[in-house]
């Protein structure tokens, strides 16, 4: 028996350079940082002081304004994202078996900035002048509830938490249930809005963050030799995922194929990449293999890319480590190098973009790669934007905890 074909039909995009996925992908060929000064909390007991923000974000555009207050800002940023990716498919759930539309969403931290307003409430105002919407609205599940909830998807929902690597641990997770026959549709992807005092914090003591505050928009140079951390981002992107006869019989557009994911863990270091790049190494191959993707068919690699000292550097060496010498043959860029690094929402815009990638037959640069690292010597595209074919794209993702998720998306073809 044939295994079902995945397709992409509809996508939404909420980011630091645009609302729509056309704009996100139009400002990042055209290198545009979207990377400022902080807004979303007071910044200035931080040694950083910069993050990629979603500007102009209104809520109410999607949802009730009395609903809206009783929602987290990353549950808001994921229902538009998939209101919109629904209508971009035009996809109309009421007329389908709403028990086979699912939603699987990754995200990381949840509602960090209303944990740290209700902490504050507890220790000044006591625990009872809390918000009784807490819970509904921390949780990291309450993404895809939400959207569940706002699109009318009833069937197989599920949150992916692995860190920096759940959306992409999302979208493979929705390819598996597609191919197993459990959903027809999957709404997939990320959410993520922890921009806050307590997330800063966190990191700045752990020193993963960029200080390149005099120039945000330089700030975030993934594979440069002057890197010195992530900046924090926002952001969330769902794709519609359908099996092929599903999209067929309904004459849906298809944008792409999904063809394979590859899951693995380094189970070594907590939050430091293990330095010989042999999990990540494999979760690529693993992904090839699911894909029935050999190496020579690789045509560009979207890379994890976070502009942390050593990310890059195993990253390439997990690259070299597969690919060998032709690793030097691939386009490779990272996208959080104009939108900084939106943790569990990453995956899920940087496969927007890879999409994207194939459907426009560009690749977008890595811009601020101006100072060559030994250590990271592939072709990075720096700075400035290439065409090309592009068939096949394999997209990294890796989080804390060891976790590495990756994903190969295929040019359509019947």
């Amino acid at each position: 028996m044939d295994r079902k074909r995945v397709v992409v039909t509809g996508m939404g995009a909420i980011t630091p350079l645009g609302q729509t996925p056309e704009l996100f992908w139009e400002n990042l060929v055209a290198g545009k940082s979207g990377i400022g000064p902080m807004t979303l909390c007071d910044p200035t007991d931080y040694p950083c002081r910069i993050s990629g923000e979603v500007q102009n974000f209104d809520p109410v555009q999607f949802i009730p304004a009395r609903e809206a207050r009783r929602m987290a800002r990353f549950s808001q940023l994921a229902v538009a994202a998939g209101l919109t990716a629904v209508e971009c498919a035009k996809l109309d759930i009421s007329k389908e078996d709403s028990f086979r539309v699912g939603v699987v969403l990754g995200n990381g931290n949840g509602g960090f900035p209303t944990l740290e307003e209700n902490c504050r409430i507890l220790a000044s105002r006591g625990g009872m002048r809390m918000s009784p919407f807490f819970f509904p609205m921390i949780l990291p599940n309450m993404a895809s509830a939400n959207v569940s909830h706002y699109t009318g998807a009833r069937g197989y929902n599920s949150t992916a938490t692995t860190a920096c690597a759940a959306s992409n641990q999302a979208l493979g997770e929705a390819l598996g249930i597609i191919r197993q026959g459990i959903a027809d549709v999957v709404l997939a992807g990320g959410a993520e809005a922890g921009i806050s005092q307590l997330g800063l914090a966190g990191f700045a003591v752990m020193r993963a963050l960029s200080t390149r505050n005099e120039e945000p928009e330089k700030a975030s140079r993934p594979f440069d030799a002057a890197r010195d951390g992530f900046v924090p981002s926002e952001g969330s992107a769902i794709l519609v995922l359908e099996s092929l006869d599903h999209a067929v019989s309904r004459g849906a557009n298809i944008l792409a194929e999904l063809a394979g994911f590859g899951c693995t863990a380094d189970a070594g270091h907590l939050v430091q990449p293990e330095e010989t790049g042999s999990a990540a190494a494999q979760a690529m191959k693993l992904a090839l293999d699911d894909a029935g993707v050999s190496l020579d068919e690789v045509d560009y690699i979207n890379a994890h890319g976070t502009s942390t000292p050593m990310n890059d550097a195993v990253e390439t060496v997990a690259i070299k480590r597969l690919f060998g010498d032709r690793a030097y043959q691939i386009p490779i860029s990272s996208t959080k190098s104009m939108i900084g690094h939106s943790l569990g929402a990453s995956g899920s815009l940087e496969a927007a973009a890879c999409v994207k990638t194939i459907t426009e037959r560009m690749i977008h640069p890595t811009v601020n790669y101006e100072n060559p690292d030994p250590k990271c010597d592939l072709d990075y595209v720096p700075n400035q934007a290439r065409q090309k074919d592009v068939r096949v794209v394999l997209s990294n993702a890796f989080g804390f905890g060891g976790q590495n998720a990756c994903l190969v998306f295929k040019k359509f073809e019947g």
